[in-house]
């Protein structure tokens, strides 16, 4: 890594992950591309799906910039309605965990997710998200996609009084 990527990387680490008090908000934009597998099953109201995807999410926070590996698994009811878990992994393992909700994946369905905590850095780290899938392409049980404008904002673990 050079120096200058590696002061880029460290000083938007700091922008996010920087202890803060409760009223500190790190407001950040971004996209996440992503591969995985879909199961179906049919329903009396459609078709249940397992998904499980993974790939890479890359935010920016004012001028600076980072870089997580993102897993989610998530179930479509067949009604319209899904539920998920998702996990993103900084350059040092760090994660951050978060339940997401919203409809299908498809093309144009907007996903919205809540951070329920960390590990390292993002332990206590509360904040939410939400995002829109800009192309889901299917093959099979093979699933290619992208969001565009995933945007949010997190609070890091309080300072302890």
């Amino acid at each position: 890594m050079t120096s200058r990527r590696a002061t880029l990387v460290g000083v938007s680490v700091l922008a996010l992950a920087t202890v803060a008090g409760a009223d500190d908000w790190r407001p950040f934009d971004g996209s996440w591309s992503a591969t995985g597998t879909r199961q179906t099953l049919p329903t009396d109201s459609g078709r249940a799906a397992i998904v499980h995807v993974s790939g890479a999410i890359v935010l920016s926070a004012g001028s600076a910039g980072i870089g997580f590996t993102a897993e989610a698994i998530g179930f479509d009811d067949g009604s319209g309605t899904a539920i998920g878990r998702a996990v993103w992994t900084d350059s040092r393992g760090d994660r951050i965990f978060s339940t997401l909700r919203g409809g299908p994946l498809e093309t144009g369905r907007r996903i919205t997710g809540t951070f329920t905590g960390g590990s390292g850095r993002w332990s206590g780290a509360t904040g939410d998200y939400s995002m829109t899938w800009q192309y889901v392409v299917a093959e099979g049980d093979v699933i290619q996609g992208r969001t565009v404008d995933l945007v949010g904002r997190i609070r890091p673990r309080e300072t302890p009084r």
